[in-house]
């Protein structure tokens, strides 16, 4: 997968394109991801007794992983701020990391 939770990732098609946001959930036998403040749908509810006077509830619902792509955020970089390509890169030790194709800085999920 090119992106994790809490990365920050920018929306490339759909009726969302253009959008940031910061992935919450990743489904990856669905192949999709959900990402906060994008794809906002209304929930209609029953009245509960957690909820008494039922109605709409706002939530988000999944895009596919195919359309959004992680945000460089190194400034230097002639994409930054935009969705871009990664590649992976392999440190001495042994350990993969994820770097952007255009700078070659690495991707860093936000905490």
């Amino acid at each position: 997968m090119h992106v994790r939770v809490n990365d920050l990732v920018a929306v490339m098609s759909g009726n969302e394109a253009g959008k940031t946001g910061k992935i919450i959930k990743v489904l990856t036998e669905k192949k999709r991801v959900i990402i906060k403040g994008v794809n906002i749908i209304y929930k209609h509810t029953k009245p509960s007794q957690k909820n008494p006077k039922g109605g709409r509830i706002e939530k988000e619902a999944s895009i596919a992983i195919a359309n959004v792509l992680p945000v460089c955020q190194n400034k230097n970089c002639n994409k930054s701020d935009k969705g871009v390509r990664t590649r992976k890169k392999m440190l001495e030790n042994g350990v993969k990391h994820r770097v952007c194709a255009y700078c070659g800085s690495e991707i860093i999920a936000a905490e």
